[in-house]
């Protein structure tokens, strides 16, 4: 299994002054769901009046996506300010002291902080102090990198949980709940028709997804452990809809849906989503190399399925997810891009999914048409 270090990440804050022991952390990780309830918690912290900087990964539409105060995108200018360069330390890394550094500098109070691949050794993990510690769901990922069983994988996301209490989310298969055992897990959670019910409390949900009112009671829940009032608590869960979910747009009376979705638990939202909408529906899908794109593939429900490759190096190639979608579709093609793709489809219902790297060129052929 190969090893990440925090230390480069941690020499570039001390030569920064420390930002990161200025600022108030909750520090987020798990293998789905981090980016959305990062999201929870930061319009919570928002709604409560606190000044907010939050840090999450990968992009969503912009580059500035992953880097937010007060839940709004730096500007290129503010990004460049605080740009921290370095010969010895890699590109996630210098993020992430620019982006502690760009919150401490700009008078934030708290950070909302997401882990980029794993915990224990993540470059986020450099944080001295931390306020609290987010589990979200937890499945096999990056298992050269993490270890390929899902104690493995716990461990390494638990290493973030230091001299902090924890919390977290209740959507965990058992082996996830028994290593967590003794912690404080966001349980009871009930699906209601345009929110949820969480400790007798009903919540209105703007986010798709059914996985979303797990994601969102966890942040309930770590908010209350930080001690912020209830109403913010409300608002700022109503107030939510991550980036890049299960999300809707309305084009000349079809739908179209962006999901970053690339791991099959991932995808249990958006299959959800589908089984619930009987439309005729084209997928537009793309996925990286290193993902498990048969085992994405199985959650789908389509009538027609486009591959596309994504604009990444480590993209699988269009041909390649053309085979798989012929052992599970029958109409299946390829298109040279993802605009090629949405050009080409014809059906009520277009969603592109795969890959978070889709996602930008998705939303740029969408907005031309609004």
């Amino acid at each position: 299994m190969n090893e990440f270090s925090v230390q480069p990440t941690r020499v570039l804050l001390d030569g920064l002054g420390r930002p990161d022991e200025k600022l108030k952390i909750i520090h987020v990780a798990g293998t789905n769901g981090k980016g959305s309830t990062a999201e929870y918690f930061t319009r919570i912290l928002v709604a409560a009046g606190k000044r907010t900087g939050t840090f999450t990964s990968p992009q969503v539409y912009s580059f500035y996506d992953q880097f937010k105060i007060d839940g709004v995108p730096i500007s290129p200018e503010t990004y460049e300010k605080y740009r921290v360069t370095s010969d010895f330390a890699s590109e996630f890394e210098r993020m992430t002291a620019t982006a502690l550094s760009a919150f401490a500098g700009e008078g934030c109070e708290w950070a909302v902080i997401e882990c980029g691949m794993g915990g224990k050794n993540d470059a986020t993990n450099a944080i001295k102090k931390k306020e609290l510690a987010v589990i979200t769901s937890i499945s096999l990922e990056h298992t050269a990198y993490l270890g390929n069983t899902i104690a493995k994988i716990c461990e390494q996301k638990a290493g973030i949980i230091r001299d902090c209490p924890a919390i977290i989310n209740a959507y965990q298969c058992e082996e996830a709940r028994r290593f967590f055992k003794g912690h404080k897990f966001a349980d009871g959670v009930e699906r209601t028709d345009g929110g949820f019910l969480y400790g007798g409390k009903r919540f209105a949900l703007g986010a798709e997804g059914c996985l979303q009112p797990y994601n969102a009671a966890c942040a309930i829940e770590g908010a209350r452990m930080l001690g912020i009032d209830e109403r913010a608590i409300f608002e700022g869960v109503a107030a939510c809809k991550p980036l890049g979910r299960t999300e809707r747009f309305q084009v000349n009376g079809r739908t179209f849906i962006l999901d970053g979705a690339h791991n099959p638990a991932a995808f249990e939202p958006l299959g959800e989503y589908m089984l619930s909408r009987n439309v005729r529906r084209t997928v537009v899908f793309g996925c990286l190399s290193d993902k498990d794109a048969d085992g994405n593939l199985a959650r789908l429900i389509a009538d027609k399925i486009i591959a596309v490759p994504c604009p990444s190096p480590r993209t699988r190639s269009a041909e390649d997810i053309a085979k798989l979608c012929r052992g599970r579709f029958k109409d299946v093609s390829i298109a040279e891009s993802v605009s090629a793709a949405l050009a080409r489809a014809d059906t009520e219902e277009v969603i592109a999914c795969g890959s978070f790297t889709l996602l930008e060129e998705a939303k740029k052929w969408i907005e031309k048409r609004l």
